[in-house]
């Protein structure tokens, strides 16, 4: 009898959870849209002129070599774009605009002169712009993570990352915004301000790649380098609309990233972020070097015997309900899937424990990271105290925004993750998931609970980016496509 009314406990504490967080949710959006929604501003549309930034980062590197189309005329449409958007999105941290004009013309005076196949083989985009976070470091550039302690810092030399697109003939016009120490939902820090979602001014482009994918959903970059420790290419690539890659952690060299010197043991990897699905295979191939062979990025893949799970939701109590419009986009690729590929199985639903989990997985495993976070936020000077750090915000005397105030807090005064529980349980979790996918098997996930979020909003709902960082803490490709968000094996990520 006992254990019947405590199992009735259970169910009905579920029950009032689940309703909490939809009646809190809803206060939430209902609250901040009568503010943000009527400060919203449209960006400028794309002029006739600068229609080919519509077309993919592959399809303008054929262009130049084709002699249809010249580099400085791709660069200069890229910049006036940036000059027409930024006011309104506020995007770019730092630019090069005159360097990479003077690069665009070498360029073309390269093709005039005529490369040889073997030359072109090399350097697959020539005369591509790109742009990339602040986080990346390139040469001469700003390099501050988005702290007002860093905010004099330089690069003195390129990124790994940097080097190889450089090499392919990519050229660099500028760097982008991004919150502090990348990890927010959010694009925002006190050095360059906040960016704003391009489709929604009052809303976020998410974070930390925020700003990269503002630029690539207003046709304002052709290549977008990215990186990703709890979805910061996925989430911003989700909430503008665009594509977004996250190969397999270890997959892509970190040197010149994020305090990182390339051989650290991490869940941190190099992604993009673009407007074409096509352009995600070459260009991780680019940064992925001599280890793109073990993706098998070139296999042919019979889409008809691929075996198709989804996941609609979790039971995880830190995140928000998904919402009727994720479900329904779930709903209405599951259909697609079923109708139009022959495959051996309709797609079959998918559930494992851990999803219960996603956030506590993936705080646990934040804290293997090469990091001494506190250290950080003083760029190495000493250690922040973020209770100290609070007491300064209320005074208006901090320099830090308030997450990173309750990041720090959370890090030093909040009981740790039991290690021996959760390294258990993401052990189970991965043999489980790659058993059941297997050589031929992918796993559609809900993006997120919800579409683009308000401003400030994610202040009171600091967890619901777990749908992405579930994927980091088992360290795991993903790619995140318009609909939905697709968890793929290597072999799969075209």
């Amino acid at each position: 009898m006992f254990e019947f009314q405590s199992v009735n406990m259970g169910k009905k504490l579920k029950i009032f959870i689940l309703y909490a967080k939809l009646l809190l949710d809803f206060a939430i959006d209902f609250f901040f849209s009568l503010y943000w929604d009527k400060r919203k501003k449209p960006i400028p549309d794309l002029e006739s002129k600068h229609a080919i930034l519509k077309e993919s980062a592959t399809a303008l590197a054929k262009k130049i070599r084709n002699k249809e189309l010249k580099s400085e005329d791709l660069v200069r449409a890229v910049v006036e774009r940036i000059k027409e958007v930024n006011p309104i999105i506020n995007a770019i941290a730092a630019d090069r605009y005159e360097a990479a004009l003077t690069e665009a013309r070498e360029v073309d005076r390269l093709v005039a002169v005529g490369l040889s196949e073997q030359e072109w083989q090399k350097k697959p985009f020539l005369g591509v712009p790109f742009t990339t976070k602040e986080s990346q470091a390139i040469k001469g550039m700003p390099l501050t993570m988005g702290l007002w302690s860093r905010r004099k810092e330089v690069a003195s030399e390129d990124s790994e990352a940097i080097i190889r697109l450089k090499n392919a003939g990519a050229i660099p016009i500028g760097s982008s915004n991004l919150p502090e120490l990348l990890v927010w939902q959010e694009t925002r820090n006190l050095v360059y301000g906040m960016t704003n979602n391009p489709h929604h001014t009052g809303r976020s482009p998410g974070g930390s790649s925020g700003a990269e994918a503002a630029l690539t959903a207003s046709y304002a970059t052709t290549i977008s380098l990215c990186s990703d420790l709890g979805g910061s290419t996925r989430m911003p690539a989700f909430y503008c609309g665009m594509f977004g890659h996250h190969p397999t952690p270890g997959s892509t060299n970190l040197r010149g990233v994020f305090f990182r010197n390339g051989d650290e043991e991490s869940m941190f990897s190099l992604g993009f972020i673009a407007k074409h699905v096509e352009d995600l295979a070459p260009l991780t191939k680019i940064v992925a070097g001599d280890k793109a062979k073990g993706l098998n990025l070139d296999k042919d893949v019979d889409i008809k015997n691929i075996k198709f799970y989804y996941l609609e939701s979790t039971n995880d109590v830190c995140v928000s309900s998904v919402r009727a419009e994720l479900k329904g986009a779930m709903k209405r690729a599951i259909s697609k899937i079923t109708q139009e590929l022959t495959t051996a199985d309709a797609p079959q639903p998918y559930h494992h424990e851990g999803f219960n989990h996603m956030y506590v997985l993936w705080k646990y495993w934040m804290t293997k990271e090469p990091d001494n976070t506190a250290l950080l936020y003083t760029n190495n000077t000493t250690e922040a105290n973020g209770i100290l750090e609070l007491i300064k915000k209320v005074c208006g005397l901090s320099k830090h925004c308030l997450f990173s105030v309750v990041r720090l807090i959370e890090l030093q005064f909040l009981p740790a993750v039991d290690s021996a529980w959760a390294e258990k349980l993401t052990k189970e979790f991965k043999d489980d998931i790659f058993t059941k996918l297997g050589e031929n098997g992918v796993l559609l996930m809900p993006s997120a609970p919800h579409v683009a979020p308000y401003h400030y909003s994610c202040l009171l709902r600091p967890f619901n980016f777990a749908y992405f960082a579930v994927v980091n803490a088992l360290k795991c490709p993903a790619t995140q496509d318009y609909f939905q968000y697709l968890w793929l094996p290597d072999y799969l990520q075209r």
